[in-house]
């Protein structure tokens, strides 16, 4: 009778490793090595990898973007290898093996599992919101465009203010504090924040300097405030981030951060080159009513930039409007 009741040669065994051997703590297991995967991932995030992820720390909103992308990295690298470990340690110890044609036990849940990992993960979820919230509402992101009214202002010295007018398909900088000059230079001082108003002319632009950690919408009437403080000297690229017609894909240039000597002096040479096309610029304003476009045009033109501030075409196309 004994024998009858023997369950089948090498099922047994080869579940539990052998006869009279314990079955291993598994979740001791899952959990020391998720350990030292979890930090080493963590560690390589935020030394290794952490300081080239994008956009970079030319500037301050960059350097905000940058290190918010390192926290929800860190916090989210442990959750990933939990999943990870959990699934290579179940492929690799609880594979099926020859002779075993056994179901395994019937396992209906594991309360305190579930709780834990609820838990866990709800914090990481609130933390998240709460930190991204604050990182929203300050000075990290305030290269995101905060419409006409910004939340946060930079304290200290007066920022400079940078006008940017989208049009199709270019974008110019007028600098008020400067004279009113409209230029297709985008030049900025290393080590002072700057005040973006960015509007536009025609139809719905995107503003975004990859490298400043800037990136607002251009919107016909209204006035969208973005701030950043440039801290290293080197070249921005700027590009239209808003499908915006025809010639979209070619909107974008390049601006250039430099010491405050050379920005002074870049300023100074072009305000007197732009004068005469400064006089019949309408007044400066946060936004341009549509029927100044006509007057914009002509100035741009007489201050040498062709075809700009509305339904520009690059020179080679045989259509200029």
């Amino acid at each position: 009778m004994a024998a009858s009741e023997a369950p089948p040669s090498g099922a047994s065994s080869a579940r539990s490793g052998g006869a009279g051997r314990a079955e291993p703590n598994h979740g001791l297991r899952i959990f020391l090595i998720w350990l030292v995967v979890a930090l080493a991932a963590d560690l390589i995030i935020w030394f290794v990898w952490g300081p080239h992820l994008p956009p970079g720390d030319m500037a301050s909103a960059a350097n905000g973007q940058q290190f918010d992308i390192r926290v929800m990295a860190v916090m989210a690298a442990p959750v990933m290898a939990m999943v990870l470990v959990y699934g290579a340690y179940a492929m690799i110890v609880w594979r099926h093996r020859e002779g075993d044609d056994e179901d395994g036990p019937p396992i209906h849940g594991n309360t305190r599992i579930q709780a834990t990992w609820i838990s866990v993960t709800s914090v990481i979820v609130l933390c998240l919101a709460g930190f991204g919230t604050y990182e929203l509402v300050n000075g990290q992101g305030a290269g995101a465009g905060e419409g006409p009214t910004a939340i946060w202002h930079p304290t200290g010295s007066r920022p400079l203010v940078v006008q940017v007018i989208g049009q199709q398909w270019r974008f110019t900088y007028r600098y008020p504090q400067l004279g009113g000059f409209e230029t297709t230079q985008l030049m900025l001082p290393v080590n002072r924040w700057v005040q973006f108003n960015v509007t536009s002319l025609d139809v719905i632009h995107s503003f975004w300097a990859y490298q400043l950690g800037v990136k607002a919408d251009a919107n016909p009437g209204v006035n969208n405030i973005a701030f950043t403080k440039p801290t290293h000297l080197g070249q921005v690229t700027v590009r239209c981030a808003e499908l915006c017609g025809l010639w979209h894909g070619a909107m974008f240039d390049y601006g250039h951060v430099l010491s405050d000597s050379n920005f002074l002096a870049w300023a100074s040479r072009t305000r007197v080159q732009l004068a005469a096309a400064t006089k019949i610029l309408p007044p400066y304003a946060s936004t341009y009513d549509p029927t100044v476009v006509p007057t914009i045009n002509k100035a741009l033109v007489k201050g040498g930039i062709t075809g700009a501030a509305g339904l520009y075409y690059p020179p080679q196309d045989p259509y200029q409007p």
